[in-house]
């Protein structure tokens, strides 16, 4: 096995190296770094946070004015024949973008770069909606439909807007499927070893890594996804239908808790956060070190606008309009940063371990025990602080598992623009699975594919940079399209409204209707 694991990671040596210099550039050349304020901006931040605010001015600042236009969507009872509804398809993306980064993610943020980092990642998060309404939109308009099914996203709307290539759709797909596969070890182990984190707090006993309980709970693990992958795109939202609103509920309900426990701290919170972001040191560690930076490099804090990568969930969608899909995919961002975000940072906040006595010790823990001594620092010494870091752990297990079926599934949607037949889709399924169980494995034997992990972060930010030039091709379609929107004079979305020939299924709809009124 350690030769296994040895082979593969030279094999993957080089992407660590090219992952960070892509991040970091033009950071990592001394002639920017010296240029006050610009010089500690990557051009990956300045790419997505400027395409946000951009985006947000030519479209009338959508996250604000069409936000209750949102809610009603997704609060409307709709019979949905093909596809899923629009509900449906917000909780997939919700599955994927509330991860565990919501919880290791703003506490590794406030760590390095101070409570003032939230605030920052608020303002990022807002534009970011205008963003994640741009690509949503284009993944609607572009969506094709299979079966009983709709499937879309970055390589289809890509293909689309750049000529039609077909190289151009497979080789964003290949792009996401790598990527994918790469994540999927990582957010397996994170399931398995939050259910036995769970398992010692209610035991009291601490369980070794490599027991057989470990080793059950994995292929349990591995075994409930198969049933649940291979049942399809409909049965993957059946269950994030479920466990969607569950973790969401049961994590701002287990932090509201500790908030009113410990309502005296409140003011700390508030004044750390907003006093932290306008120092001048706090301003430059929060916005351009650590909330930007590590929250789009790591796909943790943020919520993912911008990459492409929930695009699938928003084609699946079966809208009435293609901007109704938009304006779901920004509330779900909304979700993301300003609630779940928001909550994490109550608590590592209001706690302020760092600034304690333990603070040296607290700088030393992992991300995720980080946040636990958070917790306990809030509930100190009483039997309620089991509770809550069992509730917290739930809720990182639940976290974790939604976005590997969301990354299964999203596979499974892109693998389609390579190859619709199931024989090939199954077998994007199976490799998603071996891919998860030999990751779980290896992490369990305590073994490290560090190399094949840096994959994730060169494939994120290959698809930014690939993604968002193809949102300013495609945005004259998308403002088009919200005009249409917007002007609701009953007239039917179709290729016309944009000044396009190329948007098959809206037109077909539009001349089934037709036909039959």
């Amino acid at each position: 096995m350690e030769a296994i694991i040895r082979f593969i990671n030279n094999c993957f040596a080089f992407f660590g190296p090219l992952s960070d210099f892509l991040w970091e550039f033009p950071t990592n050349f001394d002639w920017y770094a010296g240029i006050p304020v610009l010089g500690s901006l990557p051009f990956a931040i300045i790419l997505l946070v400027g395409s946000g605010i951009y985006f947000s001015f030519r479209l009338g600042f959508i996250q604000v004015t069409g936000f209750k236009k949102g809610i009603k969507i997704l609060t409307d009872k709709r019979t949905v024949h093909t596809g899923i509804s629009p509900l449906a398809a917000f909780f997939l993306s919700t599955a994927m973008r509330v991860g565990p980064g919501n919880i290791i993610g703003v506490t590794g943020a406030i760590a390095v770069g101070g409570p003032g980092a939230l605030f920052w990642m608020w303002v990022s998060a807002f534009f970011g909606m205008a963003t994640a309404y741009m690509e949503a939109v284009l993944a609607q308009i572009f969506k094709e439909k299979k079966e009983d099914e709709y499937i879309g996203g970055l390589p289809f709307y890509g293909r689309k807007l750049l000529g039609n290539k077909v190289w151009i759709g497979v080789s964003l797909s290949v792009l996401y499927i790598l990527y994918a596969l790469c994540c999927l070890p990582a957010q397996g182990f994170n399931v398995v070893s939050s259910i036995g984190r769970m398992g010692e707090i209610i035991s009291g006993k601490t369980i070794a890594s490599q027991s057989v309980f470990y080793y059950v709970l994995s292929f349990i693990v591995v075994v409930g996804t198969a049933v649940i992958a291979y049942g399809g795109i409909k049965k993957i939202t059946k269950i994030t239908d479920k466990m969607v609103p569950v973790m969401a509920v049961v994590y701002v309900l287990t932090v509201l808790i500790l908030i009113l426990v410990n309502i005296n701290r409140v003011p700390f919170f508030f004044k750390s956060v907003f006093g932290g972001a306008f120092k001048p040191e706090a301003f430059f560690g929060g916005v351009f070190g650590t909330v930007l930076a590590q929250g789009v490099k790591r796909g943790l804090m943020s919520n993912e606008a911008g990459q492409g990568t929930i695009t699938m969930s928003a084609a699946a969608a079966d809208a009435k309009h293609p901007c109704e899909q938009g304006l779901v995919a920004s509330i779900g961002v909304f979700l993301d940063t300003i609630v779940i975000c928001t909550l994490t940072g109550f608590v590592v906040i209001m706690a302020h371990c760092w600034t304690g006595a333990d603070s040296a010790a607290w700088s030393e823990m992992d991300k995720l025990p980080k946040f636990t001594a958070s917790v306990a620092e809030l509930t100190p010494g009483t039997a309620f602080n089991a509770v809550m870091s069992f509730l917290v752990t739930l809720c990182f297990c639940l976290f974790a598992y939604t976005t590997l079926l969301g990354m299964v599934s999203f596979s499974e949607i892109v693998a389609n623009r390579i190859n619709k037949s199931k024989r090939f889709i199954s077998v994007i399924r199976a490799l998603a699975l071996f891919t998860m169980a030999f990751g779980i494995l290896c992490n369990i034997a305590g073994l490290e594919l560090g190399n094949l992990w840096a994959f994730s972060d060169l494939g994120n930010i290959l698809i930014v940079i690939a993604n968002v030039p193809i949102l300013y091709v495609g945005a004259n379609s998308v403002f088009k399209a919200t005009r249409h929107f917007r002007k609701n004079d009953g007239t039917p979305f179709n290729s016309q409204v944009i000044g396009r020939e190329d948007c098959s299924f809206w037109d077909e709809k539009d001349n089934i209707h037709g036909k039959a009124d």
